[in-house]
């Protein structure tokens, strides 16, 4: 986030309200510009001149001044508030419900026990925590977004990136040493860098996974557990039972099987009983009774898994060649004396030299053919004659494996050999003439650096193939508090293997986090009260949980007793956050202030605010005010009380009225009230329009004898009527009081007028005028009511002489249109004929004078004929 005084804007033409360049889109927003482009920018430019510059500049500074104070008090009152504690108490019962939903369906079959799901949970609990997962390789947090893979092994966490890295630096130290010719052959595994499992260069991690290994690339859900799918997780348990877990997909080790199976002991005496697949195995506690290896015994033990024990008894047992009898395990009964056999072999003149065997002893080593000491001759001797030499030369290969033995067949070993050779020392540099059997070493010092690549190797006349280095590599590891304690070596150092107790405030509460992020992590959430000592007049503190820094806000009620008599019932305000004026005015608003905007001060307790029945001065409504305002009132409403007149009430707002002895209703108007001045509004009698000429008055209006100018139903006369006569009339006086006498002037529907007397409402239809009635020709005609014509009762058809008079008019139309069309054709026939004369003339104008006449084709006779429509058409038609 930006500075408040970079976020008004950056860079040219952005106008700020207030500048008066701002209307100019050519011109700087901040500061004005020099020079502006355009006729207008440089007349704004000029009338707004310094003062509004000036202008500018103050009303940005009090603007930068109000927003460093708004976010010094948001710091203050976010330190000091306790919101974090309700947003943790969220957290947590959020997490609980995810927690308890990846653990159903593992529940549901151990009847709610949740017992053996205690190393999973610390491992979904630590997934959750912010910071106590960490990347032991580049020591820093795994993140809910970050690509991770997880350890089959130990199943720590590791983001993807670092185990590939780290992955391959493995396999390159590994195989660096290599020739060329053995590079690749064999494939070297690469080890976790926490519990050193060694995997397969196959099996390094080139893509990002959930926990059980289903979905590639899970997405982020705060609804899981971070890097989790959702689905059952389904892996194999280990040891492998043949069931797959079912919890959801989960971080960490899968907890036992909690599936039922019915399984006996292991001595498999008892009756086989339901059990949990994970103790499947179990002892019925009885004794095994198992024949021991020695076959005399039986196990005592009680019923056990795997094999026996060996026979824990002691028993005399022969040797294997039976001259020595010793007490000895009866678990090992076969044993060996130290005496030589000493048995006449069966040539009769040697011994057995076999220390205490069984079986025979054999032939004799000295019967049967025997070669010389050199191997080149072969004698058959008695056993009692040694073989003797044969007088060739040795030649045996000598140790130096060049050379032969020279001397003749001979007894015992070889002479090391004396010849004088070149010999080159081992390091390839120099040569020297000494006796064969002399290893040469000159003393030239290695100068080729080591397997770790910083040392050299110094050690005389070495043949290049250095041994590993033997320093200590003491290179400062990535928690920054401990140093390598592994030989000198390539690439990354392993991780800090110790851990770092953090602790809460009380020191109660202690999680383990690897070393070096001790200085990052949060401390842990303890669970025990905090136990310091009230800071305000109360005796207890509010209960919350172990904290670093200062005690929340105390929100208990202050209780203490107002000046009214009542207790203070808002929350404790001994140490209230007080913004602190001073007289101070800074420089700019890149200046820190001096001093603390908010200090914490003990404040008054305010007015009392509880609720006392009041009544209002007029004595309207009873309303509950605060203790420290409870006086009488107005209530902003009418007075309402009755006036003398007893039809209005007094309008004035809510006041006080003495209250007169003579009046027994206490809802009259006193000598406050205002006095009557209306007109009377009485009701009149209906449809009469006109007011009483009384002013307002008790009692009912005298009766009204003014004139009525009113016009008669058929609307053309004006009759003046007593009002009085008007409004007491029935419906019938009514109507004959309103009638003019004369005839109704209104028209009927069939065009006639109404033969009534002035009348109300609509005219009656049955009209009795005389009208014409013709049939369809016109021909025939009869006289007529015209209220049976306009019914539809009568009608006049039309007779036989008229039916031929159509029908010849109709003939004579049809001859009419022939001849018309006959015209039409001759008129036709004419124009085409005389434009082939026409063309005819031109013709013989070109031809020859001795020309023969050709007499012409039908075609060209009747072509014009035929296409002279067609082009007409044709050119109608563009």
């Amino acid at each position: 986030m930006e500075a408040p005084w970079r976020q008004g804007g950056r860079g040219r033409g952005r106008a700020r309200p207030g500048n008066g360049l701002a209307a100019c889109p050519g011109a700087a927003a901040w500061p004005p510009a020099p020079r502006a482009r355009g006729g207008a920018c440089v007349a704004a430019a000029g009338t707004s001149g310094e003062g509004a510059s000036e202008l500018s500049s103050q009303k940005k500074f009090d603007e930068i001044k109000k927003a460093n104070q708004a976010a010094a008090k948001k710091l203050v009152e976010d330190h000091f508030s306790s919101s974090s504690e309700e947003d943790d108490e969220d957290a947590e019962v959020k997490q609980g419900k995810i927690l308890a939903k990846t653990f159903t369906i593992y529940t549901s079959q151990t009847d709610g026990d949740a017992s053996e799901l205690e190393r999973t949970r610390q491992y979904m609990n630590e997934a959750f925590q912010s910071g106590a997962m960490t990347c032991l390789i580049c020591i820093a947090s795994v993140k809910r977004n970050q690509a991770v893979w997880s350890c089959c092994g130990c199943f720590c966490i590791f983001h993807l990136v670092c185990i590939q890295k780290w992955a391959k630096d493995s396999l390159f130290l590994v195989s660096s040493p290599l020739t060329d010719d053995d590079f690749g052959k064999k494939d070297y595994p690469w080890p976790c860098p926490k519990c050193r499992f060694e995997y397969k260069r196959s099996e390094t991690p080139s893509r990002y996974y959930c926990y059980c290994g289903k979905v590639e690339n899970p997405t982020l859900d705060p609804w899981l557990v971070p890097h989790s799918c959702g689905q059952i997780c389904e892996r194999e348990f280990k040891p492998s039972c043949g069931h797959k877990c079912l919890l959801l997909c989960h971080p960490g080790p899968c907890p036992p099987c909690p599936k039922m199976v019915t399984t006996t002991c292991h001595c498999r005496k008892a009756k086989p009983v339901p059990r949990r697949c994970s103790a499947k195995e179990w002892s019925c506690r009885q004794p095994c009774g198992r024949t021991l290896l020695c076959g005399q015994h039986t196990c005592e033990n009680s019923c056990h898994a795997g094999d026996c024990q060996p026979c824990p008894r002691v028993s005399k047992q022969k040797c294997i060649c039976g001259r020595q009898i010793a007490e000895r395990l009866c678990a090992s009964p076969q044993w060996q004396c130290d005496q030589v056999c000493g048995k006449r072999l069966s040539c009769g003149n040697h011994r057995c030299e076999r220390v205490c065997h069984a079986g025979p002893c054999g032939d004799c080593p000295r019967s049967g053919k025997r070669s010389c000491p050199c191997g080149k001759s072969k004698f058959t001797l008695p056993c009692t004659e040694d073989v003797p030499t044969c007088g060739d030369s040795c030649d045996k290969v000598l140790e130096c494996g060049i050379h032969r033995c020279s001397q003749r067949c001979h007894r015992g070993p070889c002479e090391i050999c004396r010849q004088e050779v070149e010999k080159q020392c081992r390091c390839g540099k120099h040569t020297k003439r000494m006796p064969c059997h002399k290893p040469y070493l000159c003393e030239t010092k290695c100068t080729k650096i080591r397997d770790c690549q910083k040392h050299q190797c110094r050690r005389k006349c070495c043949s290049g193939n250095c041994p590993p280095c033997d320093q200590v590599c003491g290179r400062t590891l990535g928690c920054r508090n401990h140093k390598c304690p592994s030989g000198c070596h390539r690439g990354s150092c392993n991780p800090c293997p110790e851990t770092v107790d953090v602790k809460c405030n009380c020191g109660k509460t202690v999680i383990k986090v690897p070393c070096g992020r001790e200085r990052t992590i949060k401390p842990p959430k303890c669970k025990q009260l905090c136990s310091r000592p009230p800071t305000c007049h109360h005796s207890t503190q509010e209960k919350h949980y172990c904290h670093f820094g200062r005690c929340p806000p105390c929100r208990q009620s202050c209780q203490k007793t107002l000046t009214c008599g009542h207790l203070c019932p808002v929350a404790c305000h001994d140490e209230a956050l007080v913004k602190q004026t001073g007289s101070h005015q800074s420089a700019g608003p890149w200046e820190q202030p001096s001093e603390p905007a908010f200090i914490q001060t003990a404040l008054p307790c305010p007015p009392c605010e509880v609720l006392m029945p009041v009544e209002c001065l007029g004595q309207h409504e009873v309303s509950p005010l605060p203790c420290h305002s409870a006086n009488p009132y107005s209530c902003k409403r009418f007075c309402g009380r009755l006036l003398e007149c007893q039809n209005h009430t007094c309008m004035k707002e809510c006041h006080h009225v003495t209250e007169l002895s003579s009046s027994a209703d206490g809802k009259k108007a006193g000598p406050e009230c205002s006095q009557c001045e209306e007109e009377c509004t009485k009701p009149r009698p209906s449809s009469c329009p006109h007011r009483c000429v009384l002013p307002c008055h008790p009692g009912d209006c005298p009766s009204c004898h003014q004139m009525v100018k009113i016009k008669c139903h058929c609307k053309l006369s004006i009759l003046y009527i007593e009002c009085l006569k008007l409004t007491c009339a029935d419906l019938k006086e009514k109507e004959l009081l309103i009638s003019c006498k004369n005839q109704c002037p209104k028209e009927l529907p069939c065009g006639h007028r109404c033969k009534e007397v002035c009348h109300s409402g609509s005219c009656p239809l049955n009209c009795s005028q005389k009208v014409k009635l013709r049939c369809l020709c016109k021909r025939l005609k009869k006289e007529m009511q015209c209220s049976k014509i306009q019914g539809g009762q009568v009608s006049l058809e039309c007779d036989a002489l008229c039916k031929e008079m159509k029908r010849k008019a109709s003939e004579m139309k049809e001859a009419e249109a022939k001849a018309a069309i006959e015209e039409e054709k001759r008129r036709q026939q004419a124009e085409l004929e005389a434009f082939e004369n026409r063309l005819k003339g031109r013709r013989k104008n070109k031809r020859r004078k001795d020309e023969v006449e050709v007499e012409q084709s039908s075609w060209k006779k009747y072509k014009n004929l035929i296409m002279l429509p067609v082009f007409g058409v044709a050119v109608v038609l563009v």
